[in-house]
């Protein structure tokens, strides 16, 4: 890559830089993997584990609103349940004794899943477990609770009518992005080592970036989900955690399959953990800083192309490359709108004033969109999808920033300079992915000047989430951010 595709030095965090808090003080700032680790040799309980987290839960929810539910005692009798079966020598699967957290959005057995709306009835029977959260309780997760989402997880920040606003850890005034953000926030505070996501528009990368932390939207289908999502295929399962191993430990349990979605790829044939290896030296990496569109903050820019320039160190070959297509937004409009119309069709009449006032607009623009509208946005994804295809014959990896701006005031879905009323208007290097149904990451990439997290995204082909994973582990290896942490309240 040419020197025109950096814009210099940052004189700020380029990266986090690796143990910054050295030995935790806490189970709580351990990931999964070093959990499981420390059950396999006696050198800690899940009871401890779980207590720690639920400590931290007592610390951080106050002020960041990241769960909406807390069952601290099913908590630890699934704890005290998991140490029994280590200290038998017979772990239930490969998640035994972890504590995790379950969006809003994903059915879990005898706990409501209001989805941050006022009209979804608490008190119904709550029979059923979504694909995710099975995966996660037959693996033997801890489930601690429920975390935060806008009504019907519509935009890409966290606050509704129903729990209120949902805050950054790394500075409480500003938001920590959406739809997934009481996970990020969750997860960058140790509130939760795993948690689940999900991402139609960003939803996962967004809060990723915003609060520190990683995630993966995978290949749509690759997760199974259910109810099937009324923003269609748009709509994708993911997981939200510190490091990418425990992610790639996550995706070999939430992949496995289920016989209630209709549109799940088949299982994958290897598992991800062990692909996490795979060098970056000799890849192909495209790197477009704009997409040709998209107007970025100049600490943003600094900061990617930074940490693009560690994959050039890795051995890849970087060269600048735009993929081509044009900004989507409007055509995005037509198919998410028309799935929030969907989503809340059977809302009575009388009920519909509890929403949202923004979920409100949108359902309205999206009730007058019409068939050969919707099909007319159909087919842009389809051109999308077939550049794409086209651009990865050519590069194995795109590189982007994974927001492009820095996180602002929470409680607003734009920020109090723009122009714009919606969310899309800042989002414009993630909904292009959910239209072509790629898989794309977000990793921490370094913090501006006042301290607040910036992501650079990972986009491979269809089906190469392995590589996705591989390149942001490669990255992580050579930039590590998990000892990156906001300080304790």
């Amino acid at each position: 890559m040419s020197s025109k595709a950096r814009t210099g030095e940052p004189a700020h965090d380029a990266a986090p830089t690796a143990g910054r808090t050295s030995e935790p003080a806490s189970p709580a700032d351990l990931p999964a993997t070093e959990l499981l680790a420390r059950y396999r040799a006696g050198e800690l309980s899940p009871v401890e584990a779980t207590d720690a987290v639920l400590d931290r839960i007592e610390q951080w929810n106050p002020t960041l609103n990241a769960y909406c539910l807390v069952r601290p005692e099913e908590a630890r009798a699934a704890a005290r349940e998991s140490e029994r079966r280590w200290r038998a020598g017979a772990p239930q699967g490969p998640l035994d004794g972890v504590p995790a957290a379950v969006k809003d959005i994903h059915l879990t057995r005898g706990w409501p899943t209001l989805r941050g709306s006022r009209t979804v009835d608490p008190g119904q029977p709550w029979p059923e477990d979504s694909p995710v959260v099975a995966r996660l309780r037959e693996a033997g997760a801890v489930l601690v609770g429920k975390t935060t989402t806008p009504e019907l997880a519509w935009k890409g920040v966290t606050d509704s009518p129903l729990t209120g606003i949902t805050r950054n850890p790394w500075n409480p005034a500003t938001t920590p992005g959406g739809s997934s953000g009481g996970s990020a926030a969750a997860v960058a505070t140790g509130m939760a080592p795993l948690a689940t996501g999900t991402d139609g528009g960003g939803s996962v990368r967004i809060p990723a970036a915003f609060t520190g932390t990683f995630a993966l939207k995978p290949t749509y289908g690759l997760v199974p989900h259910y109810p099937a999502s009324a923003f269609g295929t748009l709509a994708h399962t993911g997981p939200m955690t510190r490091t990418v191993a425990d992610a790639a430990l996550m995706m070999d349990v939430i992949t496995r399959p289920d016989p209630r979605d209709w549109s799940a790829l088949a299982p994958p044939a290897a598992g991800f953990a062990e692909a996490l290896r795979r060098p970056v030296r000799g890849l192909r990496v495209a790197y477009s800083p704009t997409l040709g569109y998209v107007d970025v903050d100049p600490e943003v820019a600094e900061l990617v192309a930074a940490a693009v320039g560690v994959f050039e160190e890795l051995g890849a070959h970087v060269e600048r490359a735009d993929p081509g297509f044009a900004d989507c937004v409007e055509d995005f409009h037509v198919l998410w709108f028309s799935g929030a119309a969907k989503a809340t069709e059977n809302v009575p009449a009388e009920r519909r004033e509890l929403f949202d006032p923004g979920l409100g607009e949108v359902i309205e623009e999206g009730l007058g969109h019409s068939a050969q509208r919707y099909l007319t946005a159909m087919a842009t994804r389809m051109a999308m999808g077939e550049r794409m295809g086209r651009f990865h014959q050519r590069h194995d990896l795109l590189l982007t920033p994974a927001v492009p701006i820095v996180p602002f005031e929470a409680g607003r879905e734009v920020p109090s300079t723009s122009p714009h009323r919606r969310w899309t208007s800042w989002a414009g290097f993630s909904y292009p992915f959910n239209m072509t149904q790629q898989p794309a990451a977000s990793v921490p990439c370094g913090r501006t000047r006042a301290g607040l997290p910036v992501g650079l995204q990972i986009v491979g082909p269809r089906h190469a989430d392995a590589l996705v994973l591989a390149a942001a582990h490669a990255f992580e290896e050579a930039r590590p951010w998990s000892g990156d942490r906001p300080p304790l309240p």
